[in-house]
């Protein structure tokens, strides 16, 4: 996985609470099981219309917001547990999902595969999704070590919480396997000082 530090970066509004994982990716594109290539279809049903051309209501084909910062309303994730939402939200560039509630095996599914799922009160999220869409260049700084997001228009540091073992995961560009390839040594200490009782 890419290693994940400080993120500076605009952001999409996508101001709808309750967006399940079939809205995220249709069930019908889930016959891949590599994580390439899902990101052409995230949202598809919201992107493009009957026959196939663009919405240009929906934000993602509106230029005016770019960036690889999702705002998005609360309750995101919820439904299915496909992993492969996860991997079309990061196909699709986005690093940073930003709501003020995640489902949780959304949320688990996200942080395995490199994608922050950043939780805030909802009065803030209100306010940046506001924000945003008012001002299309607004920029968000997401301090992964510090657990803050800091948003310059308001001066304003928002702290946030994560997982100390996927905070590290992050921040080494780990998965599960690689955390225990890191904890090569310490296992081999362990073992060979460790009491054997049969």
């Amino acid at each position: 996985m890419e290693k994940f530090n400080v993120l500076q970066s605009t952001a999409v509004p996508l101001p709808i609470e309750n967006i399940d994982t079939d809205q995220i990716i249709p069930a019908r594109f889930l016959k891949a099981t590599s994580r390439e290539g899902f990101g052409e279809n995230l949202f598809r049903d919201w992107r493009y219309d009957s026959s196939g051309q663009p919405n240009t209501q929906f934000v993602l084909n509106d230029p005016r917001f770019q960036g690889q910062v999702l705002v998005a309303g609360k309750n995101f994730g919820c439904g299915s547990s496909r992993e492969h939402a996860a991997w079309a939200l990061f196909d699709a560039g986005f690093k940073v999902v930003i709501s003020s509630y995640f489902a949780d095996i959304f949320r688990g599914n996200a942080l395995n595969n490199g994608l922050l799922p950043l939780q805030v009160e909802d009065s803030v999220l209100e306010r940046l999704l506001k924000q945003i869409e008012e001002d299309p260049g607004t920029e968000l700084i997401i301090d992964l070590p510090a657990e803050q997001l800091y948003v310059p228009a308001w001066e304003q540091r928002i702290p946030f919480e994560i997982e100390s073992y996927k905070k590290e995961c992050l921040l080494n560009g780990y998965d599960d396997i690689d955390y225990l390839v890191s904890q090569k040594e310490a296992i081999e200490a362990f073992e060979k000082n460790r009491v054997w009782v049969y």
